[in-house]
């Protein structure tokens, strides 16, 4: 009965594209001596029983004694190995969420991780964290922008059993900055009232919604650009054009693309990329040799082929190794617009910092997760 009702809350929040796109979010149940949590990757508006690893809880809790390398990279290694070996059934199954140590921790049979718009468009603020102690004083938590898997979860670890220890309650709701919220309760419907409580008080706040109106896949010479963008990117790459309203206030220039010129959150660069291309258009040089040189400046800047383009003018063509990942990269691109729109209301936007972006471009956890999702599993 648990796991059923695991898999109605995962998949009621899964499709629903304001709180998880693609293979983001994690949920998970647990009792004294397993944890069922998602496996990393898998769709949460898609999921079934087998999505969910069994992890066994006492394994889990002696990764909390271990002492792990101080590099990242080798102890983030190391700790996929473990959380591996802490699974109930070691033959088979998928990778556990990169999230299952946090969701181990929280003492609730049911947690909920999502990435909501109107959330994260507090949560990757300026003001996000004095926003949150404003809007919801002491009885939710805040973490500041930190590397997901271990340090995530050590950090958050820390702020619980604090907020424990000064007030002796135990705080149901994690605000992350610049990744989403973590949501607990021993019932379906304890969730469900958490989430609408923290959204009703969200929408009060709105003093703009995005503009997605007027959506269009032709414009202008947006053929021809996308022939010139998939000449660059390879002859297997797909590429998406879409024009809306909102797109077409953030492409004006370059000053008006500021605030979707960079990563939000983990979810956001696995899908468009860290460093979307904003191409200024000159009408006295050839098109194609102004997209050509864009794209190599871009490169050698930054040695990563752009997930998303901006063109002056024009709008957004989202760029993938297949007709369905250029979609997702337009998809959470999208999501990065609203976020843009609603981080007004708190100061305008903050995004990751370069060395946490650095972190996840070279995470191999993340890599595998994208491949995954890539699959369509």
């Amino acid at each position: 009965m648990s796991l059923e009702k695991l898999v109605d809350i995962s998949r009621y929040y899964g499709s629903n594209p304001d709180y998880v796109i693609a293979g983001g979010g994690n949920t998970s149940f647990k009792d004294e001596s397993t944890l069922l949590v998602k496996g990393s990757g898998t769709n949460l508006g898609e999921i079934g029983p087998e999505g969910f690893v069994t992890m066994d809880r006492k394994k889990l809790n002696r990764i909390w004694n271990k002492q792990y390398p101080a590099d990242e990279d080798t102890r983030e290694a190391e700790l996929v190995l473990d959380m591996m070996a802490a699974r109930a059934d070691t033959e088979g199954s998928r990778r556990p969420s990169v999230e299952t140590l946090l969701h181990n921790i929280l003492p609730f049979a049911y947690v909920v991780h999502t990435h909501p718009s109107l959330v994260n468009g507090f949560a990757c603020s300026q003001k996000g964290e004095a926003a949150a102690k404003e809007l919801f004083g002491d009885e939710y938590l805040w973490t500041p922008s930190i590397n997901p898997g271990y340090s995530l979860s050590m950090a958050a670890k820390a702020v619980f059993d604090q907020h424990l220890a000064r007030t002796g309650k135990t705080a149901e709701v994690i605000f992350l900055q610049n990744h989403g919220i973590f949501v607990g309760s021993d019932s379906i419907e304890g969730i469900k009232a958490l989430y609408e409580k923290i959204i009703a008080v969200l929408e009060k706040k709105i003093t703009r919604r995005p503009d997605f109106s007027g959506k269009t896949g032709v414009y202008k010479d947006s053929e021809e650009i996308a022939r010139r963008l998939t000449a660059c990117a390879g002859q297997n790459a797909r590429v998406i054009f879409e024009r809306n309203g909102e797109f077409i206030r953030f492409t004006r220039s370059l000053a008006d693309f500021y605030p979707v010129s960079s990563a939000f959150s983990p979810d956001h660069m696995i899908y468009s990329g860290s460093d979307p291309l904003f191409i200024e258009i000159k009408d006295t040089q050839p098109l194609a040799d102004q997209i050509r040189n864009a794209w190599k400046q871009h490169l050698d800047a930054i040695g990563i082929p752009p997930k998303i383009v901006a063109v002056q003018d024009r709008g957004i063509f989202g760029i993938g190794t297949s007709e369905r990942n250029a979609a997702l990269a337009l998809a959470l691109f999208t999501d990065s617009a609203k976020i843009a729109v609603y981080a007004e209301i708190f100061g305008g936007v903050r995004f990751m910092t370069r060395d946490k972006i650095d972190f996840i471009n070279n995470w191999e956890v993340e890599k595998y997760r994208a491949q995954v999702n890539e699959g369509g599993r």
